[in-house]
């Protein structure tokens, strides 16, 4: 197929999502001597993801999945990328998030050297490193096969291992020895699940898979299904394989925090839709991910209103609204996958921008501790404004995305009527209201008290204090925040603001992805030759 704008086939921009990061890594690696290059490659190179991502949602829109396979292999054994609408929105989001975070991360890198002549992220590693985050990231979202989506899952894991430990503080080697054992043990069972695949069915292409699975006896499918899954829940932080995120979350520099939030986890949801879908149709264990789902909501968000660090707090409302997309999951129908995607794309946009306003908060006053926060709503009005909105927006407060979001799963709960779906209805009803009151404890003691009103208590251990836990009352804000980085927040709370806007229409597309992904044929047909599928 070929753009007539362009004079490009439009499959040749499949690979581009993966091949510009890491080209850019590569140059931003060569000019390792030289912080103004470094930043002007990295900014252009996800510029122009952005902008090939926008192109594919067009295509795929318009004209069905566009496949690339790459090599000269014979199909189907070759390794194939594919961009369908589900890929190419996530594609979108995330090169979005990642840009945004890219230049906050530049802004406090400047900031950080002006102050104190030397960076938290030091900028020799973190470009090229951060570059490859990208990369992975996209070749998981376009992977056509098993082993390519673990191949990208290892690109985002080992370049997140750098970047979770930048610093070299103890807080944040524990964190990040925490996250590196986790994450090798999802990628072992993710490997067994693999080569029990491929031994059962001959084959890793997802296309393919989708035919010959079919095939199998119920018991082998069910170990199939459950080996991927347990691999997927861990990656995505679904209870009860939960735990490690909240412990390794808070240590890392902002901007690292915030890219992590957004996306990582939602790279293993993405990976639990394409493999529900396409392979498991017709699931026996529904009734294990709404239990899961429910779990994941109701265990999240009552961590968070036991927290009082500002980053646990945050880190345990991703672990709860994980739950509502594993929700629209379980229910194995069109508005419930519909749902869950809606809800994917909303939650990686006000996760990424709440974190980014916790960096914010923590430079301004010196401490995300809520026992030792006050007066900041005076102190920077804008950053308060920036707070509210997106805190409004992830507890689903009308008419916001976050609450669209939610009564488009809530109603496909509702429509499945069973006894099960609906006590995740009142889950996730319970689960936002709670989020509301967190978020709320969260405004009234660090923006809407006075300093004066703030008690002096030890700061709570892992939370980015940093004095050991002596109690230090902010009596004034330690530093200015620099317009970069409230540039790069406001931009990232303003894409949850355009998600609210343009919710008809995306909503729509989701709808019509969630068609695709329900009834299989528009994947299978444009990745696999008819002599194929027979």
């Amino acid at each position: 197929m070929t753009d007539l704008t362009t004079g490009l086939r439009v499959p040749d921009l499949v690979p581009l999502p993966v091949l510009l990061p890491l080209l850019g890594a590569a140059l931003t690696l060569a000019f390792r001597r030289s912080p103004r290059l470094q930043r002007g490659v990295s900014i252009a190179v996800l510029a122009a993801v952005v902008a090939v991502a926008a192109v594919l949602v067009w295509q795929t829109d318009t004209n069905g999945p566009q496949v690339l396979w790459l090599g000269a292999w014979q199909e189907p054994l070759g390794i194939s990328l594919v961009a369908d609408r589900l890929s190419a929105l996530m594609l979108l989001v995330s090169s979005i998030v990642t840009l945004l975070v890219l230049v906050f991360a530049i802004g406090q890198g400047q900031a950080e050297s002006e102050e104190e002549g030397e960076s938290e992220t030091p900028l020799t590693i973190f470009h090229p490193t951060y570059l490859v985050l990208a990369a992975g990231v996209s070749n998981a979202f376009l992977a056509g096969d098993l082993f390519n989506l673990f191949v990208g899952f290892e690109m985002l894991l080992f370049s997140s291992y750098v970047l979770i430990t930048l610093g070299g503080s103890a807080a944040r080697i524990h964190a990040g020895t925490t996250y590196v054992v986790v994450s090798l043990l999802s990628s072992a069972l993710f490997l067994v699940g693999i080569a029990a695949v491929y031994a059962a069915t001959g084959t890793v292409n997802l296309a393919q898979l989708s035919i010959r699975i079919s095939g199998l006896s119920p018991a082998v499918a069910l170990v199939l299904q459950l080996s991927l899954l347990t691999a997927f829940a861990i990656k995505a932080a679904i209870f009860p394989m939960s735990a490690w995120l909240p412990d390794s979350y808070p240590t890392a520099p902002a901007p690292v925090t915030a890219v992590f939030a957004g996306l990582l986890t939602k790279v293993g949801v993405y990976a639990i839709i394409r493999v529900q879908t396409l392979l498991f149709p017709d699931s026996p264990l529904q009734g294990l991910l709404m239990w899961a789902a429910l779990l994941t909501m109701v265990v999240g968000i009552l961590g968070a209103v036991s927290q009082s660090g500002l980053k646990r707090i945050l880190s345990f409302t991703l672990v709860s609204h994980i739950g509502y997309m594993v929700f629209g999951i379980a229910l194995a129908t069109p508005a419930g996958t519909a749902g869950a995607i809606f809800y994917v794309a909303h939650h990686i946009t006000i996760q990424t921008a709440l974190f980014l306003i916790t960096g914010l908060v923590e430079r301004l006053a010196g401490t995300p501790s809520l026992d030792r926060l006050g007066g900041l709503a005076v102190a920077s009005p804008v950053l308060a404004t920036l707070f509210f909105v997106s805190a409004m927006n992830l507890s689903g407060i009308p008419p916001l995305s976050g609450f669209l979001a939610k009564v488009g799963l809530l109603d496909a709960g509702i429509a499945v009527g069973t006894p099960l779906a609906w006590l995740l209805v009142v889950g996730g009803i319970m689960t936002s209201l709670l989020t509301l009151y967190a978020l709320a404890k969260v405004w009234s003691q660090a923006f809407w008290r006075t300093l004066a009103e703030a008690p002096q208590s030890p700061a709570p251990a892992g939370d980015g204090a940093g004095d050991g836990g002596v109690a230090v009352r902010v009596e004034a804000p330690a530093r200015t925040l620099p317009r970069t980085m409230l540039a790069a927040t406001a931009a990232m709370t303003a894409v949850g603001l355009l998600i609210t806007l343009v919710a008809g229409p995306l909503y729509a597309f989701t709808q019509r992805a969630a068609a695709d992904l329900t009834s299989r044929a528009p994947y299978v047909t444009s990745v696999l030759p008819e002599e194929v599928r027979r």
